[in-house]
């Protein structure tokens, strides 16, 4: 069996007691992992001893772990982005460096995104160790509101423990706060049916602070309109507004033709009416939208047409082997035979 080659991306902040356990998981888990295998930990610019101790697992554990230690706190979306943009491997996993997830589901979801035909497969904390009220509440929520926004049905968008095709996620960036929406941006680059869930262990934290709440619900709700207009209006902005400036011009057009049969077919006075007042301002906000969508097409034509991005993905094939037959000891041996006869063969003729 020979899996493609992983590398293992965890972003840590503050996480100074983690940091030893971590390490003893991830080797742990991976030492029999049937492929090349490396680990990066992205340092998001800790203040307690995280950095030191990173290093000295680094220097314990060998060259298949790497350290990247960011300037400052940049957020755990940079810090997540700066390790899979470092990776050189086929496959790329990224985890919580807080041991809530399991390193030892790593191998199995590999396997099972192999099988599958996934470019992602989604973690999913079924039985989830956390506050119910600080962290699961909002969570269900934040859920809810991006399976209805993007049509992406998946259970646990928060879940840090996900395996990627590294080809195709290289292909999207992350920024703000965009890590939860990682799936989501994923659909913009690949098919929904594409991107996959299983069950994955989690465990209560042992050591060091959570550094999320329930306010992060408020930020998903900013976030998912840019989200929701990158997935749906990416490559077609004037549609965007040029749909809203045509519902607000259509409304504004009704009242402004009821106000005009009032004046001229019933004789009344429409100086004073604040519909009058209102449907102007919606025709001329009619106007701006319709514009501002025309300028969006074309900055969007300049877009792609001065960068290296297209408005199409290629498919790159993955090179792996499931079956465990055909050892290379067995294949060695008849390539030698298969040698033999025709170096005879040779001399006979000579």
């Amino acid at each position: 069996m020979h899996l493609p080659s992983l590398t293992v991306v965890i972003p840590v902040y503050n996480e100074e007691d983690n940091v030893q356990p971590l390490f003893e998981a991830l080797e742990g888990a991976l030492k029999d992992y049937p492929g090349d295998w490396y680990v990066i930990i992205v340092n998001d610019g800790s203040r307690d001893k995280t950095a030191s101790r990173v290093n000295e697992c680094v220097s314990q554990f060998g060259s298949q772990f790497k350290h990247i230690e960011l300037q400052r706190n940049f957020g755990q979306t940079a810090a997540m982005q700066a390790g899979i943009d470092d990776a050189k491997t086929e496959l790329i996993a990224t985890m919580d460096g807080d041991l809530q997830n399991d390193p030892a589901d790593i191998p199995r979801l590999v396997k099972e995104l192999l099988e599958r035909d996934l470019d992602l497969l989604q973690g999913w904390r079924k039985d989830r160790q956390d506050s119910a009220v600080s962290r699961k509440l909002p969570s269900r929520i934040a859920n809810r509101l991006i399976q209805k926004v993007s049509g992406v049905m998946l259970n646990d968008y928060g879940c840090s423990l996900k395996i990627y095709r590294a080809d195709v996620v290289k292909q999207i960036r992350l920024y703000g706060e965009m890590h939860r929406f990682i799936p989501v941006w994923m659909a913009t680059v690949c098919p929904p049916h594409r991107i996959g869930q299983t069950e994955v262990k989690h465990h209560a934290r042992v050591a060091g602070e959570s550094k999320y709440g329930i306010s992060r619900t408020f930020r998903v709700i900013i976030d998912l309109v840019t989200v929701f207009f990158f997935l749906k209006f990416r490559a077609r902005p004037g549609h965007f507004f040029g749909s809203i400036g045509l519902w607000v011009g259509a409304i504004g057009g009704l009242m402004m033709s009821h106000l005009l049969f009032v004046k001229f077919a019933l004789g009344e006075n429409i100086g004073d009416r604040p519909m009058l007042l209102v449907a102007s301002i919606m025709i001329i906000a009619s106007l701006q939208f319709l514009t501002t969508g025309v300028l969006s097409e074309i900055l969007s034509r300049i877009f792609f047409q001065t960068t290296n991005v297209r408005s199409y993905k290629v498919r790159q094939p993955l090179s792996y082997e499931l079956s465990t037959e055909a050892p290379p000891e067995n294949l060695d041996a008849s390539r030698s035979e298969q040698t033999k006869t025709e170096n005879t063969q040779a001399n006979a003729t000579n």
